[in-house]
């Protein structure tokens, strides 16, 4: 038995909810399609949207590839440290998006939960593979501690996505409606 044999539920569980959470962001995307879009939308939708669908396809995937009868930990461990690595440059290129895009001016929760975090739980998924060479499992909680990071992280983009475009005044319409 590996070390990964302790967190099947683990990955099932987180693995299930990603899967299910990206069904519901396609849903949502689509009841909000017939919505008048605005100047820069495509550019914000790249910026804030997609980090979401990344991260939970971060998440399915890992717990996927978690799930496996691995016969060691360092095949997985490379492949959770490549998606680290991976995410820690996407994590840059969200900066890079969410600087351009002129739909929308980010507040410190946007930064916190687009960039900061989802930097976090990468680095943390990058450094925890690494630790495997010496500390297995401190290394497999650093890496369902990133996982569940990303899963909570897109959860909230998602919830603040869909206020967002409930909130957000129709071009055209004839008053703003406020979150309360």
């Amino acid at each position: 038995m590996t070390a990964l044999a302790g967190w099947q539920n683990f990955y099932v569980i987180v693995g299930s909810s990603a899967g299910a959470l990206i069904g519901l962001q396609f849903v949502v995307l689509s009841l909000i399609s017939g919505r008048p879009a605005g100047g820069n939308d495509a550019a914000a939708g790249r910026a804030f949207a997609t980090p979401t669908i990344v991260h939970f396809t971060t998440v399915l995937g890992l717990s996927g590839i978690l799930s496996a009868p691995w016969e060691g930990i360092g095949a997985p461990a490379l492949v959770w440290g490549l998606a680290g690595l991976t995410g820690v440059v996407y994590a840059l290129i969200v900066i890079r998006r969410m600087r351009a895009q002129t739909a929308y001016k980010p507040e410190f929760e946007d930064w916190l939960f687009h960039v900061l975090l989802p930097l976090a739980a990468y680095a943390t998924l990058a450094a925890s593979a690494y630790a495997t060479l010496s500390h297995v499992r401190e290394a497999l909680f650093g890496a369902g501690a990133a996982v569940l990071v990303l899963l909570f992280v897109g959860i909230h983009n998602a919830w603040d996505a869909v206020t967002y475009h409930v909130f957000k005044p129709k071009p055209g319409g004839s008053g703003q409606r406020k979150a309360s």
